[in-house]
Parts: structure tokens; C-alpha cells; sequence
């Protein structure tokens, strides 16, 4: 008989611990990054661009991160032409042209590295990097890109680099 009432202040147990988590809001359910980047979209829709962030690197070194979208939906390629932050033009490394339904992702050289990439999904990556006019972190630069269907102008937020996880040490 004891056994029983053991078995059931366990199970009663467990449905109160469980009873006690539904329903709560955890803490991170709500966070957001730190740096959320710019996004805009051509006038006619055809390209996308998401996460624009000028990122400085700990030596001083600017880069530009971004992600551009091809949903045209005429499937045609597109071709990014140029890209300016604050009228400073970006050197991209890679091939500019964005095929139909496929990404063009840019980051610092250093960022690449640290990005797993993927490659069979129709995902292109470039290195790009530009002159450091003075950028301070948390600042904001205005961003044009100009492709062969359009400009998108968008103001990115400039960011300190995201660090490899477990390599710094911070001081208390």
C-alpha cells in the first residue's frame, strides 16, 4: 500500500513541475540581435535586400554584410552594378550577378570564414570590404545599391564584428 501512495505523489509531483512551466514566457523568447540590419527592396520588387550592416573589424577594416534576394518573378538574373556607403564605393570580390530565385550574401573576408557555407542551394558568397571613412560603432551610413532593375537605399547600422565564440576572454 505504501508503494501505491509513493507513486502517486511522484506522478503528483511531476504534473505540478510540469503544470508550473506551461504557459511562461521564457527569457529569450522575445530577444532580438543586438544590431538588427537595414533591409529594403527595389521599386519593382525584383530584388531584395536584408541584414545591410557596415561591420567594423577589431584592426579598423570596414566591410559591408548583406543579403540580396532574386524573386523576380520573370525568373530573369539580375546583375548588382555598384554598391555605395556614404558615397564610398565597396570593393566586391565574387561575380555580381544574382541568378532567378537565388542569394548573393557579402561579408568581410574574416566573416565568410566563420559562416558555414552552402553552396548547392543556389546561395553566392562574396568578400567585400571599403575605405573606413571615420565609422563609429552603433552609427548609422547611408547604403545605395544599384542593379541592372533598380536602386535600393537603405540606412545600415555600424556594427562591431560578432567575435568566435569561446576566444575572448572578458574582464571583470
Amino acid at each position: 500500500m505504501k508503494s501505491l501512495k509513493l507513486v502517486a505523489v511522484i506522478a503528483a509531483a511531476g504534473l505540478a513541475l510540469t503544470g508550473c512551466s506551461a504557459g511562461q514566457i521564457t527569457q529569450t523568447s522575445n530577444q532580438v540581435a543586438a544590431v538588427d540590419g537595414a533591409s529594403g527592396a527595389t521599386e519593382n520588387g525584383e530584388i531584395a535586400v536584408q541584414d545591410v550592416t557596415v561591420v567594423l573589424a577589431e584592426n579598423g577594416q570596414a566591410a559591408l554584410k548583406f543579403s540580396a534576394t532574386n524573386q523576380d518573378t520573370s525568373m530573369k538574373d539580375h546583375t548588382l552594378q555598384s554598391v555605395t556607403v556614404d558615397g564610398t564605393q565597396v570593393q566586391l570580390e565574387n561575380n555580381n550577378t544574382i541568378k532567378y530565385n537565388c542569394v548573393l550574401v557579402a561579408d568581410s573576408a574574416e566573416g565568410l570564414d566563420r559562416l558555414p557555407q552552402d553552396k548547392e542551394n543556389c546561395i553566392d558568397y562574396t568578400a567585400s570590404s571599403l575605405p573606413n571613412k571615420d565609422f563609429a560603432y552603433g552609427g548609422n551610413a547611408p547604403v545605395k545599391f544599384n542593379f541592372d532593375t533598380g536602386a535600393v537605399e537603405v540606412t545600415a547600422t555600424v556594427s562591431a564584428p560578432t567575435l568566435a565564440s569561446g576566444q575572448v576572454d572578458r574582464e571583470n
